[in-house]
C-alpha cells in the first residue's frame, strides 16, 4: 500500500523526502484531490450526469493510472471517505484477481472499486460477490449483450469467454467487518490482440462482442445504478432474490468441474445448483453431494 501512494505522489511531483508507516495517512487529502482532477478518457461529469443512485457513486475519484484500485480503496477507506465512494482508474499496472492472479488492465477497460460499510453478518459477506456478478450481467444486457453469464464465484462470461472479473476484499477489526472493497474489471474497448497471447482464446471484450466501441462513462453509470439496486436488496437480507437472479444467469450450473480446495485433493463433479448461503453444490462421481464455499472450480466441459 505504501508503494502505491508513493508512486501516485511521484507522478504529481509531490513526493516528500521520506514516507514511513507512521505518516503515510497524512497524504490522504492530497490523494483525494488528485482523484478529483480531470482525466483524459473517463469523465466524472459524464458518469454523474443522470446517475440515478442514492448512495453508490455520489463520490467519485478517478485517476490516470494506479497500481490497483482495490489497494487504493483500502488506503482511502482508512482516511475519512464516504460509504459508497468509487475509485476508478483508466489503467492499472499492478492489478490482481482472485487467488493473487494478475489482471491485465490497459487503457480502454473499466477498472473500479466500491467502498462499502455493510451492516450485515460477516458470514454473508461473500454473497456481495454474487450480487455484484448479477449487477454486471444486468448492466451488460442494458448495452446490448444478449446472454451474459456468471461463472461461480466471480467471473462474467460471454459465449464461454471471460469479459469481467470481480474481487471482493474485507477489512476486519476486532474480528468484525469494518469495510468491504468490491473490485470490478471489465474488458470494454480492447481488441483481443491487445491481450496477452495466453489469454486470447479464453477472454473476450465488449468491443469484440458488439463490434463497436462502448461508451465507458455510460456503462459505469449503468453499473453503479444496477449495483445500488441489488446492494439494497442485499442490505435488507433478501438473499434469495439475489440467488434467484444469479441462477437465471449461471454459467456454472450443469457443468462438469474440477474442484480445487486449499490443502485438499482436487476432484471432479457435476454442478447441480447453488445453496442459500451462496455455496456451489457439487455432485461427485460417487453420487455424494458437497457444498463448496471457497476454492476454485475449473470448468471441464
Amino acid at each position: 500500500m505504501k508503494n502505491e501512494i508513493i508512486n501516485l505522489l511521484k507522478k504529481e511531483g509531490k513526493i516528500p523526502n521520506e514516507i514511513n508507516d507512521a505518516n503515510i495517512n497524512e497524504f490522504a487529502d492530497l490523494i483525494k484531490e488528485i482523484g478529483k482532477r480531470k482525466t483524459q478518457h473517463l469523465k466524472a461529469s459524464e458518469i454523474s450526469k443522470e446517475l440515478n443512485t442514492r448512495l453508490i457513486g455520489k463520490d467519485l475519484y478517478i485517476f490516470n493510472e494506479v497500481g490497483s484500485t482495490n489497494t487504493l480503496a483500502k488506503y482511502l477507506s482508512e482516511n475519512d471517505i464516504e460509504n459508497g465512494s468509487i475509485i476508478i482508474s483508466e489503467k492499472q499496472n499492478a492489478a490482481r484477481g482472485r487467488s493473487g492472479k494478475s489482471w491485465e488492465s490497459p487503457l480502454g477497460g473499466i477498472w473500479l472499486s466500491i467502498i462499502l460499510n455493510p451492516n450485515v453478518d460477516s458470514s454473508k459477506i461473500h454473497l456481495i460477490t454474487l450480487a455484484t456478478g448479477v449487477a454486471v450481467a444486468k448492466s451488460l444486457k442494458r448495452i446490448g449483450i444478449e446472454n451474459p453469464e456468471i461463472k461461480w464465484p466471480n467471473d462474467i462470461m460471454i459465449n464461454g469467454k471471460k469479459v469481467c472479473g470481480i474481487l471482493t476484499e474485507a477489512i476486519t477489526k476486532f474480528n468484525s467487518i469494518k469495510i468491504v472493497i468490491v473490485g470490478v474489471g471489465i474488458d470494454a474497448n480492447l481488441s483481443i490482440e491487445d491481450l496477452p497471447e495466453e489469454l486470447q482464446n479464453t477472454t473476450t471484450t465488449l468491443e469484440n462482442e458488439l463490434e463497436k466501441k462502448v461508451d465507458e462513462n455510460k456503462l459505469i453509470r449503468i453499473f453503479l445504478e444496477e449495483f445500488e439496486r441489488i446492494y439494497e436488496i442485499y442490505s435488507h437480507e433478501k438473499y434469495e432474490e439475489i440467488l434467484k437472479d444469479w441462477r437465471k444467469s449461471s454459467y456454472s450450473i450443469g457443468k462438469i468441474v474440477e474442484v480445487k480446495k486449499p490443502k485438499n485433493k482436487s476432484y471432479d463433479g457435476y454442478v447441480v445448483g447453488i445453496s442459500k448461503d451462496g455455496g456451489l453444490i457439487i455432485e461427485k462421481y460417487d453420487g455424494t453431494l458437497e457444498k463448496v464455499i471457497s476454492g476454485e472450480c475449473i470448468i471441464k466441459n
